[in-house]
């Protein structure tokens, strides 16, 4: 498939970019992890080590202020997939979908609510996802099949007990529609199912996009037979937690396990591109949905805050893309860039112009532009989560203009950074810049 032409959105030199790109369309992996810091990879300065993710960075480029589109799950899985912030969405999936919630069976991504996955169809992309959905659990309507995937497997839910591979003592792992009831430890499992479409995909003459959705490092889902109700446990692999250095925290300890299993789970998928002549022609994404969650073993240091706050720790998140022969190794790049940017760099990628009702921009400029090129945009960005009974969460809104960031957290004051000056948020500004504050809450309205 040839390219029609390329539609560049922010300043940079239509050639630099077209000189860059491929005659054919190339294939796609992205790798997102779920509840995984900045301080959870070793490439972004964590304390145990992600030497696959680290090679994965060292042979494409890593990025430095790249935002997730929410703090929470669901949401940060709309706006990556649709490339809107989950506030404009239908049934506001501004907070997580909850699998046992009545009212949530109810609630998901619309059939008018159009995903990546459905563009890269038309133009001819074979779209798999293999993992975690969590954008719709009951009504089928609501499921990756009906919204741009060829073939789904995995949970729709948000979490499972990674070793029964149920939410608590519920079933929720299908194939395509179909309830199966494979064994294993959950990130195996992906891994393992991930490999062998890699492999069918390759039998295709057709690029192909595989959304790869671990669960890990998120707790995982147990059932406690004595109450009668789920629980939240840290449920690490024990050969994986043999090999964790026993200085940390035993929740640290457990979570860097969980960590080293996916990071484990990665090389498999970069060992078996290669293995399958894949490598060359394909850009593997790597990005995780939000911040950490402290409770729970992770950690966003040296940020402020976690999962579900909308300081720096709940948002800025890993982020790496290698695609050789088009990225240049090595790179780092301290640009804004956000998961709703992905709709539009694929668009951008298939030769057409990004839809105007997006809310990110193509990020394809900043990819295939050499390591001197300087890219300079000033990007706006809005956040907004829901409130949460159930989880005692209530809402937050910031916005991020060039260098400045507003924050609302709950029952506080209005709050106001210069994320360059000051990215770990720790000297409030609103009182000297009133004006500037004002601005930033007009746009967070």
């Amino acid at each position: 498939m040839r390219f029609a032409g390329l539609a560049v959105v922010i300043a940079v030199s239509e050639k630099l970019v077209a000189d860059t790109l491929p005659d054919e369309l190339p294939n796609i992996v992205m790798i997102f992890s779920d509840d995984q810091g900045m301080h959870d990879l070793s490439c972004y300065g964590g304390e145990f080590e992600t030497p696959n993710l680290d090679q994965l960075a060292s042979e494409g480029i890593r990025l430095t202020q790249f935002y997730a589109a929410s703090s929470i799950c669901t949401p940060s899985r709309y706006g990556l997939l649709t490339g809107r912030y989950a506030h404009r969405s239908t049934d506001q999936l501004t907070g997580a979908l909850m699998f046992l919630a009545e009212e949530d069976a109810e609630r998901g991504l619309r059939k008018t609510e159009i995903t990546y996955a459905e563009r890269l169809k038309k133009f001819g992309y074979s779209t798999s996802l293999v993992g975690k959905w969590h954008l719709g659990h009951g009504d089928k309507v609501f499921w990756p099949t009906r919204h741009g995937f060829d073939s789904f497997f995995g949970h729709t839910g948000g979490c499972v007990d990674f070793h029964t591979l149920r939410y608590g003592n519920l079933p929720d792992w299908y194939r395509d529609e179909v309830l199966e009831t494979p064994s294993g430890y959950a990130t195996d499992v992906i891994t393992n199912e991930a490999i062998k479409e890699l492999q069918r995909l390759n039998q295709l003459d057709q690029p192909f996009y595989l959304h790869l959705s671990y669960n890990a490092p998120h707790f995982g889902k147990a059932w406690d037979a004595s109450t009668g109700q789920p629980v939240n446990v840290m449920q690490p692999k024990v050969e994986d937690l043999a090999r964790v250095s026993r200085a940390m925290s035993p929740l640290r300890r457990a979570f860097a396990a969980k960590v080293i299993g996916l990071d484990e789970g990665v090389g498999r998928i970069l060992s078996a591109l290669r293995e399958l002549g894949l490598a060359d022609n394909t850009m593997v994404i790597f990005m995780t949905d939000h911040g950490g969650d402290p409770v729970y073993g992770g950690s966003n240091l040296p940020y402020r805050g976690g999962k579900a706050t909308l300081y720096e720790g709940g948002i800025r998140v890993p982020c790496m893309i290698r695609w050789p022969h088009h990225i240049q190794a090595g790179r780092e790049s301290n640009q804004v860039a956000c998961a709703v940017d992905w709709f539009a760099t694929f668009m951008d990628l298939c030769g057409e112009k990004p839809a105007s009702h997006l809310d990110g921009q193509s990020l394809l400029p900043l990819l295939t532009a050499s390591a001197s090129e300087s890219i300079e945009a000033s990007r706006t960005l809005v956040w907004k989560t829901g409130a949460h009974k159930e989880l005692s969460r209530k809402s937050w809104t910031a916005v991020r203009r060039g260098d400045w960031k507003w924050i609302q957290p709950p029952n506080q004051d209005s709050q106001l950074y210069n994320v360059k000056d000051d990215p770990y948020e720790t000297r409030d500004l609103a009182r000297k810049f009133p004006e500037l504050l004002s601005e930033l809450q007009e746009i967070g309205r």
